[in-house]
């Protein structure tokens, strides 16, 4: 009788996790009005096009798609299930503009939180969750201030002054993945990452983070049944070091956490303002502490602590720490090291931009008596803090990097043309489906080809200045695409030429992004009410950039090694 039995229970649990969500998922992709749009032939019925598009940053495939079926198409994906995707504004506008309407799918949310930033981050919340956490954050992200970025200065010339007749060959993103985690590290929380200084094998965070990075996971087919089989990634690849990984940060967030509740318990007593805690932990705590009833300040933090509309629980706080430390430490690297690339190849914009940024000239602070202000810098280093000396000057350099406009166009044109964040997915969740509208009407453009004559074919001869999309139907928005598509931005849309900011097409305006002309920290036109999912901190990332470039290129010159074949991988 137990033979009988098992079965029937294997049977059930078939049915519960694998056979009843994928006839649901059938139904749903065959009943989809997406199902009639023209867009790229199948090769696969099992995976779609998706093994095509994981190469799509080094084969130009997006653009190839636009020119045979027009700026917005569909492609395939799982069980060649209808997806849309659109490099059209009007419907990018629409779509991001209502993000509570249009969220993450849930399985982009559950890969995020799985890396790093947890269930309850800023990067996976949806909805009221999203919108409180946001109002919180907010104000805090435009106080931070940026530590000393000259150390990866320092090591590099040293580096270069061993190779007195040929240049040093230096592996720019290792090199800038430890300063940036340096940089947030402090800014962030005011934890020492040392490691620039030191082996990250020293220091148990940094190890934490590099075990959850490197298990960015490939494509592979399991990949694509974890995300519809939510079961299944219980039997992700390498999953007891991600455990070991996410319980030491939980434990030195927590530990953290209370150290920084403590210090703001007892300046508060007594009545003193610490110059120490202006980083992004500090200013969460008090504000969480401020709206919270008084206690000890030697009672330690639950991880359970209770949130409000006002304050964040402790879980939120953790999930909040490891969010801004993967999103401003590996995009920031990944940023500055596209920033590098780009003019190494463009030697006269590299030439151009070293002569702007020695243009700047620096005082020496609030007094302008260098002796002076070395006699006080010298006492508040003794008392632990950072001198006012120090702060008043990168003040100073901050506001005039900002003002330095060539410095701006470079930074603008390199992340257009070298996104960290190359695409991201939204599903359709308003009751009934949406009417998304375009500037552009469906189908391929004047071209002459057999694809294009069949996608004609395929919508028909009325025009159609609408897509109609279902509740849960997935849209892609392919940032990169978006950043270098030639109909916007004109035939010169994949080099690199900073000048072209003097002046944006009209087709580049139109583009609804938070840094004007591209997407690459997504849209500038929502609301909190509505949803607003653009980069919260790209303030502080875009000045983070600018003086790193201000440190780097000033003083030193850099070439590519030709040798080298940079392809760009999608993980």
């Amino acid at each position: 009788m137990l033979l009988p039995v098992l079965s029937a229970a294997a049977l059930l649990l078939l049915a519960v996790f694998f056979i009843v969500p994928l006839a649901r998922l059938l139904l749903r992709q065959r009943s989809s009005p997406l199902r009639n749009l023209p867009g790229p032939p199948c090769p696969s019925f099992f995976i779609g096009n998706l093994a095509e598009m994981h190469d799509q940053e080094n084969t130009n495939l997006i653009a190839t798609w636009q020119d045979t079926y027009g700026p917005t198409f569909v492609y395939r994906g799982f069980i060649g299930g209808p997806r849309l995707m659109t490099t059209d504004p009007v419907a990018l506008a629409h779509v991001l503009a209502h993000a509570y309407q249009y969220p993450k799918p849930d399985f982009v949310r559950d890969s995020l939180a799985s890396m790093a930033a947890g269930h309850d981050g800023l990067l996976t919340v949806e909805g009221d969750q999203h919108r409180r956490q946001r109002r919180i954050l907010g104000p805090a992200f435009s106080k931070l201030h940026l530590a000393s970025l000259t150390p990866l200065r320092d090591i590099w010339l040293k580096q270069a002054d061993g190779h007195q007749h040929t240049p040093p060959r230096i592996d720019a993103l290792s090199w800038l993945a430890r300063a940036t985690l340096d940089v947030i590290g402090e800014a962030g929380f005011g934890y020492h990452f040392n490691s620039l200084s030191s082996p990250s094998t020293d220091n148990e965070l940094a190890t934490a983070f590099a075990v959850i990075f490197s298990t960015a996971r490939k494509f592979r087919v399991i990949t694509i049944l974890q995300v519809w089989f939510p079961i299944l990634r219980r039997f992700r690849r390498n999953n007891a070091a991600m455990i070991q990984a996410h319980a030491t940060m939980d434990r030195i967030g927590i530990d953290l956490i209370n150290q920084k509740r403590t210090e703001i318990l007892t300046e508060s007593s007594h009545k003193t303002t610490s110059r120490a805690g202006r980083d992004l932990l500090s200013l969460l705590m008090r504000s969480n502490l401020a709206n919270s009833a008084p206690s000890s300040p030697s009672s330690p933090l639950s991880p359970y602590t209770a949130q409000t509309q006002t304050s964040m629980s402790t879980r939120e706080v953790l999930c909040q720490i490891s969010t801004f430390i993967a999103a401003g430490h590996e995009t920031t690297a990944s940023a500055l090291t596209w920033c590098l690339y780009a003019l190494a190849r463009a030697p006269h914009v590299q030439t151009k931009l070293r002569a702007a940024l020695r243009s700047i000239a620096l005082g020496y602070g609030a007094t302008g008596d260098r002796a002076h202000d070395q006699e006080a810098e010298m006492e508040e280093e003794k008392a632990g803090q950072k001198s006012g000396h120090q702060q008043a000057q990168e003040q100073d350099l901050a506001a005039r990097l900002q003002g330095c406009e060539y410095l701006d166009w470079v930074v603008r044109e390199a992340l257009r043309l070298h996104s960290p964040v190359t695409s991201t997915m939204r599903v359709c969740m308003r009751p009934g489906g949406d009417d998304i509208p375009l500037s552009v009407p469906v189908g391929p453009p004047s071209t002459r080809s057999e694809a294009a004559e069949a996608a004609r074919e395929k919508v028909g001869s009325g025009e159609r200045w609408s897509v109609r999309v279902a509740e849960g139907d997935i849209i892609s928005i392919p940032i990169q695409a978006v950043n270098r598509c030639r109909r916007l931005w004109g035939e010169d849309a994949g080099e690199f030429r900073p000048e072209r900011w003097a002046g944006l097409p009209a087709g580049a305006r139109s583009i609804p992004g938070l840094l004007g002309g591209t997407l690459t920290f997504l849209n500038g036109n929502g609301s909190v009410g509505a949803g607003n999912r653009a980069c919260i901190g790209w303030r502080f990332a875009l000045i983070e950039i600018k003086i790193f470039l201000y440190t780097l290129v000033k003083d030193m010159e850099f070439w590519m090694d030709e040798d080298m074949v940079i392809e760009k991988r999608i993980k």
